[in-house]
């Protein structure tokens, strides 16, 4: 029987529970001069590791029950605790196994200390006194208690895990302190400049575990930049015919798609065949509204009309939106993962199709389901094909 080779720690190692979250983990990272690849579920490790650069590895862990996603977690976080940094990223709106992957983490990595800090500013969601809100709602009021796959059932991180220890912003300075003695320390947070101090508390950033959404990874790569010419990104060429998918079934994506479905020219459609012969650039793929499926099979068959449209009608870019989705239709198309190239907004994350030899590198952009504002597909179309917004 062989061994497993060794995996190369790298500078940054990212655990996510799907691919959008890797993929707006590792992008600040990108932006702060670090290479950065983000690798799909099921991928080996070995190989793709750069002591320069960051890992971000999607576990899979949101499509299957507690048990597994801290199976997943523990194999994972054993793998890279030898990373400079290793953060485990949360769903800023609380959904997955937070707590078993949490707990799965600290103990496959062996840090005995663990900074919790779900907050992204950017997109209005915030800590307050241990409790998750989006734009001021709780999470578990909001329409993400809705969510037909991964429903939030409460929004307060001190029923999530019982034994951590609440930090107010107010008390981030006492963080050395705490963390000496070790254990879970959920810090609340309404600003970027409330996770800048939270990031800027803590003296030894490999003795933790971090763990947040791509808030506190913003913050960790304002505070660890390395600057690297080799590592810059060149542009990416114009598409002129990309493609975009569209999984998610949360209401921001839903009004995204119906601006983007609204453009001149569109042909958007929830089966493939109307857009085979379409000759326009803006090309829209989507899940029905009308879900009279399970998510999962949903999931399968836009991936499948995906990989057909690829052999028939080929794309030179996409855009995908939802986690699964984008797994999904990665996987579909032969592709092991994302290069990265840039975040051109708060959570989204642009790069290259990853894969064995022959995989075009098509420039893909991936985007959670309830990121961004109604424009938002637009300017992501737009971003692809070079086009004014």
């Amino acid at each position: 029987m062989h061994s497993a080779p060794p995996v190369t720690p790298p500078r940054v190692a990212v655990l996510a529970d799907d691919l959008t979250s890797a993929g707006d983990g590792a992008a600040p990272f990108r932006r702060a001069g670090h290479r950065a690849r983000v690798l799909l579920s099921g991928s080996p490790l070995a190989g793709h590791g750069q002591e320069d650069g960051v890992l971000a590895v999607d576990l899979g862990s949101r499509l299957v029950d507690a048990d597994a996603a801290a199976d997943r977690t523990r194999e994972a976080a054993r793998a890279l605790a030898g990373a400079g940094l290793l953060l485990k990223t949360v769903d800023s709106t609380l959904r997955g196994h937070v707590a078993a992957e949490i707990r799965a983490a600290r103990e496959g990595s062996g840090r005995p200390s663990v900074v919790i800090a779900p907050a992204f500013p950017a997109e209005g969601r915030t800590t307050l006194a241990g409790v998750q809100h989006v734009r001021g709602v709780r999470v578990d009021e909001s329409e993400f208690a809705r969510d037909p796959a991964h429903p939030v059932r409460t929004a307060d991180l001190a029923r999530i895990l019982p034994d951590a220890v609440l930090v107010d912003p107010d008390r981030t300075a006492h963080l050395p302190g705490l963390l000496a003695e070790g254990g879970l320390f959920v810090c609340s947070a309404a600003t970027d400049a409330d996770l800048d101090r939270i990031v800027a508390a803590v003296p030894d950033h490999r003795a933790v575990l971090w763990v947040g959404s791509p808030g506190l990874a913003a913050a960790l790569a304002r505070h660890h930049t390395h600057p690297d010419p080799s590592a810059a990104a060149g542009e990416l060429p114009p598409a002129a015919r990309p493609l975009v998918a569209v999984g998610s079934a949360n209401p921001a994506t839903r009004r995204q798609l119906d601006l983007l479905a609204a453009a001149p020219g569109a042909v958007s459609s929830d089966t493939a065949d109307p857009l085979r012969a379409a000759d326009t650039p803006v090309r829209v793929l989507h899940t029905p509204h009308e879900r009279r499926a399970e998510p999962a099979e949903l999931t399968r068959r836009l991936a499948e009309s995906v990989a057909a449209l690829a052999d028939r009608a080929p794309f030179d870019g996409l855009v995908l939106t939802g986690g699964e989705t984008a797994e999904a239709v990665l996987r579909a198309l032969g592709a092991h993962g994302i290069d990265l190239h840039d975040e051109p907004e708060p959570g989204i994350a642009r790069g290259t199709l990853a894969g064995p030899a022959g995989l075009a590198p098509v420039p893909v952009v991936i985007k959670a389901g309830g990121f961004g504002d109604d424009r938002t597909l637009l300017r992501l179309h737009a971003l692809l094909t070079g086009a004014p917004v």
